[in-house]
């Protein structure tokens, strides 16, 4: 198993939908997490393949730039 990594949010916005769930395998640039901002949907991707370890937020949440979003192991 590889160092873990974490999906951290690159804008302030809302998490409008999250798309995986905890053990969840995914692949390096699958969208994880869709956050909202001014209107626009933005995708997060996993920065590599793994599992997803834990899930740091919920949908509706209000997240800054930086927070981390999920962490994939």
């Amino acid at each position: 198993m590889g160092m873990a990594c974490d999906c951290r949010a690159h804008i302030t916005g809302t998490v409008w939908k999250v798309l995986v769930t905890a053990g969840q395998g995914v692949e390096a640039d699958q969208e994880v997490v869709i956050l909202e901002s001014m209107k626009m949907e933005l995708p997060v991707v996993a920065p590599a393949s793994g599992t997803v370890a834990a899930i740091h937020v919920q949908e509706g949440q209000a997240v800054t730039e930086g927070d981390r979003l999920v962490t994939i192991e």
